[in-house]
């Protein structure tokens, strides 16, 4: 015998497969947790179901019975509703962020509030309310945006008695008597 194995020598590696293998799981652990969070985009508050995938929004019925189909098109620090809603009745709003930012579409007056998801640039979100007749505040509740002007405001019910409606771009006719912002 030499006296080279003595028991030590497959120890080192040994102690270097371990320290490889529980790197690989490590590693694995977290790739499994990272996909298990998901890329998601924020979800509103109150809304108990995430954003839909984007381009899931339908043109024509959105599936809700009774309801009339308003398109809701965010852009940065803009709101367009199209058509713009005029009548007490079941609205379903499909909004779409075409802007650059995170942006979500909250409806508040009447007592309620009414508020999608965060939707990351692309992602679209459907928000089907009952609008009553009143003074409904439809904005961006996201950072300040309202702030900047991603604001608009509508009249449900109420005679126009020959005001102006919004120039369709969530602007008001700026005599503070339009369907539009300016609130």
């Amino acid at each position: 015998m030499n006296g080279t194995t003595n028991g030590t020598t497959p120890a080192p590696r040994t102690r270097r497969t371990r320290g490889r293998i529980a790197l690989g799981l490590s590693g694995a652990a977290l790739a499994g947790f990272l996909a298990a969070c998901g890329g998601g985009g924020g979800g509103g508050a109150g809304t108990p179901a995430p954003a839909p995938p984007p381009s899931t929004a339908t043109t024509g019925s959105t599936g809700t019975a009774g309801a009339t189909q308003v398109k809701a098109d965010l852009t940065d620090f803009h709101i367009a509703l199209s058509p713009q809603p005029s009548q007490p009745g079941r609205y379903t709003f499909v909004a779409k962020n075409d802007g650059q930012h995170e942006h979500a579409l909250e409806i508040e007056g009447n007592g309620a509030e009414n508020r999608s998801s965060t939707l990351a640039p692309g992602e679209s979100a459907t928000l089907t309310v009952e609008l009553t007749s009143g003074t409904y505040q439809v904005y961006c509740p996201v950072d300040g945006h309202k702030d900047l002007g991603m604001k608009t405001q509508i009249t449900i019910g109420g005679a126009t008695n020959g005001t102006a409606p919004s120039d369709g771009n969530g602007h008001g006719n700026g005599n503070g008597t339009g369907a539009g912002g300016g609130y």
